[in-house]
């Protein structure tokens, strides 16, 4: 089969089908990007410049159709150049609708169908848009919002079918989408992610190793921004540090912010509430270790012995799924999408997002009686088996919704179960 796949941060959330698709052969795999550095064994990479960008001083509330007008107009321009030197049609296209890039493609391949990703639409109510009282919305936050759908509003009937990872994601879009959307996650590749008790990992600042036999509490998170909870997390740390004079805390994540806005702090979110809570926490006890290569991602959050996962209702993390796969015991914060994947004293603990002692409370009981909730994590493993494997629950229904819109090829064979 010929597959066209679009997103501009290539792999993005086709990171786990695509590669696998590679590893099977006999398929014509195209990745259309505005990455060139990306390389995946059996994929061609084609890179794409947007057209046209809004300039700075452009209408704020016009700006976000305009830049992606502008990446859609140069990624379906890079296609067709494609396909006249090369000859490439695809027989399916898949591809995010965030960004506009999707939007002109059936303009191009009238016949060709497309599985659009849906990934968030943005309102007023039930979102991360008004939900911290310390980040209030201003006057113009409903048109804004508006403004920003107006991609997806498009992309909807651009699309044959529409793909959403979860529940709580396809119920952010009004009604009038739902009945061209089917709900399956990415896929995590549990068969790759497992407990490890043997676990270790060597800190710069220690003479040694650390291992599942010290009292390691994990945060992880893309950025350490307030979307994620990170200021209810630092906030938590002088009540854990109090109760738990042994805990040794690793932070995981970047300083920027992708989610909402940045801090006006010299120093971002971080230098902020380090200014806020610093003369009550020992800082020799905390570890930022920015971002991690992967394999050693898992080793931490194997020798976790608390993993904490916050956020605001926002997309839920990859990294939540992956730790529940390799048995973490998980605190995390009570809201909508956390509850779709995370039982509360089945698969994982949930506590208020805006109550750090709450949270610190949590996390001191789980660091003293670790065994007392040692089960939770084998309860996580099943349930991440149960609705995100990728082998056994996510590829069989992506092959099957792409082999229901082809036509022009073979279908792609399922894998045996």
């Amino acid at each position: 089969m010929k597959i066209l796949f679009v997103h501009q941060n290539m792999p993005g959330q086709y990171r786990e089908l695509v590669r696998w698709l590679a590893a099977q052969g006999g398929h014509e795999l195209v990745f259309l990007s505005q990455r060139g550095d990306v390389k995946i064994p059996g994929v061609h990479t084609l890179v794409y410049k947007a057209f046209h960008t809004p300039a700075k001083d452009g209408f704020g509330l016009a700006k976000d159709w305009e830049a992606a007008a502008g990446a859609g107009f140069g990624a379906v321009q890079a296609a067709q150049k494609f396909e006249q030197e090369h000859g490439f049609r695809p027989d399916i296209i898949l591809g995010h609708t965030g960004w506009g890039e999707l939007s002109f493609f059936k303009d191009l391949w009238p016949d060709v169908p497309i599985i659009g990703f849906f990934e968030y639409y943005y309102s007023m109510d039930g979102g991360m848009v008004g939900f911290d009282p310390e980040q209030p919305p201003g006057p113009h936050a409903p048109y804004f919002n508006r403004a920003r759908n107006v991609v997806p509003c498009l992309n909807r009937e651009v699309v044959d079918l529409g793909h959403v990872p979860t529940y709580w994601q396809r119920d952010r879009f009004p009604a009038s989408f739902h009945d061209k959307m089917y709900v399956c996650h990415d896929g995590i590749r549990a068969d790759r992610l497992h407990a490890n008790p043997d676990a270790q990992i060597t800190l710069g600042r220690l003479e040694q190793p650390i291992s599942r036999g010290d009292e390691i509490v994990t945060y992880v998170a893309r950025n350490m921004e307030r979307a994620r909870g990170f200021h209810i997390m630092m906030r938590a740390l002088p009540a854990i540090q109090a109760a738990r004079p042994n805990a040794r805390i690793l932070m995981i994540g970047g300083n920027e912010a992708s989610y909402g806005r940045e801090s006006d702090h010299p120093g971002g979110l971080r230098g902020e509430m380090e200014a806020e809570v610093g003369q009550h926490v020992d800082w020799s006890r905390v570890h930022f270790l920015g971002r991690v290569p992967y394999a050693d991602l898992c080793r931490i959050i194997q020798l976790s012995r608390c993993h904490i996962y916050l956020t605001m209702p926002f997309v839920l993390s990859w990294s939540l799924l992956e730790a529940m796969a390799m048995e973490a015991t998980i605190v995390a914060a009570d809201v909508t999408p956390v509850r779709e994947a995370i039982r509360h004293n089945e698969t994982g603990l949930l506590v208020d997002f805006f109550d750090p002692e709450a949270l610190a409370a949590q996390v001191a009981e789980v660091l003293a009686r670790p065994d007392d909730f040692a089960a939770l994590g084998a309860r996580a493993r099943a349930r991440v088996m149960q609705d995100y494997d990728f082998l056994t629950r996510c590829l069989p229904e992506h092959l099957s919704q792409i082999n229901q819109l082809v036509t022009t090829a073979p279908p792609i064979r399922l894998p045996e179960t």
